[in-house]
C-alpha cells in the first residue's frame, strides 16, 4: 500500500517576489531537489512544528505539580462558570 501523501493530486498557486524564488530555487539545488518538492517539504515541516507547539509541551518536576494540582482542584463557583455549564452546546 503507498503513502497517501506520495500522490499529489492537489494544487496550489502562489505569488511571490522573483528574489524569494531566486532564494527557493537556490536552496532546493544545494539539496539536489526540486522545487516543488522543497517548497512542500519546507512547508510541511513549518506546519507540523506550529501544530506541535501548540500541543505538545513539557515541563519540569516542579513546574508540571503545580500544573496537576491547578487540573486536581476543582474550579470555584462563579456565575460565569454557571452560565457556561448551563448554556446549550452548538451541538444540541
Amino acid at each position: 500500500m503507498s503513502d497517501p501523501r506520495s500522490v499529489r493530486d492537489q494544487r496550489i498557486t502562489i505569488r511571490m517576489t522573483r528574489q524569494d524564488l531566486d532564494v527557493i530555487d537556490q536552496a532546493a539545488h544545494i539539496l539536489g531537489k526540486s522545487r516543488s518538492d522543497f517548497v512542500v517539504e519546507a512547508a510541511y515541516q513549518e506546519a507540523h512544528r506550529i501544530l506541535l507547539d501548540r500541543t505538545v509541551f513539557t515541563l519540569d518536576d516542579e513546574a508540571f505539580a503545580r500544573f496537576e494540582a491547578l487540573l486536581d482542584a476543582p474550579p470555584e463557583p462563579s456565575d460565569r462558570l454557571r452560565k457556561l455549564l448551563t448554556s446549550p452546546t452548538p451541538w444540541d
